[in-house]
């Protein structure tokens, strides 16, 4: 298995492990009030507004981890250089990460025409964000595997 492969595995486990982490902390929070009121506005948008910087902390984190342990273990180091190869890879899963994305955005916004509640609107969308990042991991994974 391959250096990249065994970094997006380790990416796609630490974004399971610290979003249901995450997850599990703040709904012990949650507002039960009326569904249309201002609280439940404020829990959400304090929601997304904390587990951007959670995110980004816990995954530099995780990498600084996991280049140590993999310098140890294979003393071999991180590869330097990114070839033709690995950036047609990176932006292929970008572009399917971003079309997952878009497609939980609009699904986000049909399910307030359908007048749903406000809270499934920012559960498919958070849903949505978590789905797009895993997209662009199984991605990457597949396209490394497959060789193009």
């Amino acid at each position: 298995m391959s250096y990249q492969e065994k970094k997006n595995i380790v990416s796609l486990l630490g974004t399971l492990l610290v979003f249901g982490l995450y997850c599990l902390y703040v709904f012990q929070n949650h507002p039960f009030g009326s569904p249309d009121s201002t609280d439940i506005f404020r829990f959400w948008g304090a929601f997304i507004l904390i587990l951007i910087p959670v995110s980004i902390v816990a995954k530099i984190i995780i990498t600084i981890v996991f280049n140590i342990i993999y310098r140890i273990t294979t003393k071999e180091a991180e590869p330097s250089f990114a070839d033709e190869l690995d950036k047609l890879i990176e932006l292929k899963a970008t572009k399917n990460s971003h079309y997952a994305f878009t497609l939980g955005f609009l699904l986000a916004m049909g399910s307030l025409v359908m007048d749903m509640p406000h809270s499934a609107m920012f559960i498919i969308l958070i849903s949505s964000g978590l789905v797009s990042e895993m997209v662009g991991v199984f991605t990457q994974l597949y396209l490394y595997r497959k060789g193009v």
